[in-house]
């Protein structure tokens, strides 16, 4: 009897327990669909949903790991990879070019380099909607004979450092730069059929994608899929060259079209919020399409210090920082000093910290170490040697997440000694 009474004790506290666990399960569950509406769902665009809520024990851990990977980045632009005016365009000589990069970096301190890999759309690597870019064979088009970008990732690898591949968005040809396009560059190919010659812009001796249309933007989305999907990089980055201008003759006809169209159902945008519309429609679906391949690839965006000027080209950067779906970083380039007039570094920190309201994005400062020690804004660099290591603690009073320093070149000049050699005491710290 006394063995019944505990057999039936015991399956009676089994079937609460059972019952509890079953509740408890319901109710995380029901949390857990909340969880999942995307912050940015009532804003139409694409976005992932919040994250579950850690434990303490969880956010230490973070916290301590988020420290270790603070962001320690160069950016390389691709005057400092150029290969067409050298006499020697092997791919051994590429390589030890990009390997005194690789060096500079790393004695500098720096965990990550950021190197722009389609500067006019082109391409420094295997691309079958892009031509391969004149910086590696010295004329747009022309197969160099190896993949610049496969090198610089083995090259960053052996070195234990990260590498992003840094993209232009819109700009195709610059003051005759490349002096070439390819015959098979979207911009020849496009011009020849008067149904696509919008698509591209020809203004004030430069050549430019139009982000209005929607081909056009599904082919810049397209390249940066390409990249993620074919290259085991650890970041893609764009930057900061969107509209050249505010001039409404650049796009003329395509806003005309899109307002005689709008204003059948309602009032058209203004100029100015239909290019950050077009602008936005790009970055989100460039954002998704790179999500699309690999979930955890960061997308960032690098736009002006300014946010005006920003807004201004089309760049709704308050959008991009406070809405998912658009980058998982932002690095405004921070290219001022304390003693600035119209921007001190300290007030476009704090400007741009307020403005990143998605928990999910990092802050990275970009700092300008082109102007240490010169005489650039009224000569306030030479105030002092140890601006840029003052940019850095104060960067991390502010609990931003890293630091982008532009660019590779100026990081063993006699110009910038002092205060590099300043930087490399703090990164260490």
């Amino acid at each position: 009897m006394v063995f019944r009474l505990y057999r039936h004790s015991v399956v009676l506290c089994i079937c609460i327990l059972v019952a509890a666990v079953a509740v408890t399960m319901a109710l995380n569950f029901g949390r857990s669909e909340a969880a999942a509406v995307p912050v940015s769902a009532a804003l139409s665009v694409s976005g992932e949903g919040a994250s579950p809520r850690s434990s303490p024990e969880s956010a230490v851990s973070s916290a301590q790991t988020a420290a270790r990977e603070e962001m320690r980045a160069v950016w390389v632009p691709y005057l400092s990879l150029d290969m067409s005016r050298e006499e020697d365009k092997s791919e051994q000589a590429f390589r030890t070019k990009f390997a005194a990069i690789v060096k500079n970096a790393k004695d500098c301190g720096m965990n990550t380099l950021v190197v722009q890999v389609r500067p006019f759309g082109d391409a420094l690597y295997r691309s079958s909607l892009f031509p391969w870019s004149h910086i590696a064979g010295g004329t747009q088009g022309v197969d160099p004979g190896y993949d610049p970008l496969a090198d610089m990732i083995a090259a960053c690898r052996e070195a234990g450092l990260k590498i992003h591949a840094w993209v232009n968005p819109l700009r195709i040809q610059t003051a005759a730069t490349p002096s070439i396009l390819a015959a098979g560059n979207p911009y020849s190919v496009w011009k020849t059929d008067t149904a696509k010659a919008g698509w591209t812009v020809d203004w004030q001796g430069a050549k430019y994608y139009n982000p209005a249309y929607e081909p056009v933007r599904k082919l810049i989305a397209d390249g940066v899929q390409e990249i993620a999907k074919n290259y085991d990089v650890d970041g893609i980055q764009i930057d900061d060259y969107f509209y050249p201008t505010q001039d409404a003759a650049f796009d003329q006809a395509a806003y005309d079209a899109y307002a005689a169209s709008a204003s059948k159902a309602g009032v058209p945008l203004s100029l100015s919020d239909w290019r950050c519309a077009n602008v936005n429609t790009l970055v989100s679906l460039m954002y998704r399409e790179i999500k699309s391949v690999k979930p955890e690839l960061p997308f960032g965006i690098a736009p002006q210090a300014n946010v005006q000027n920003d807004l201004a080209m089309g760049a709704d950067v308050a959008v991009w920082c406070s809405v998912k779906g658009y980058a998982d970083y932002i690095c405004p380039q921070l290219y001022v000093n304390f003693e600035n007039p119209a921007l001190p570094f300290d007030s476009a920190v704090k400007t741009w910290k307020s403005m990143v309201r998605n928990p999910d994005m990092k802050l990275y400062l970009g700092l300008a170490a082109y102007k240490a020690g010169s005489d650039a804004d009224s000569g306030t660099w030479k105030s002092s040697g140890d601006i840029l290591a003052r940019q850095v603690s104060l960067g991390r009073e502010s609990a931003c997440d890293g630091f982008m320093f532009y660019s590779c070149d100026y990081l063993n000049r006699d110009q910038t000694e002092e205060e590099v050699r300043n930087v490399v005491k703090i990164l260490a710290q």
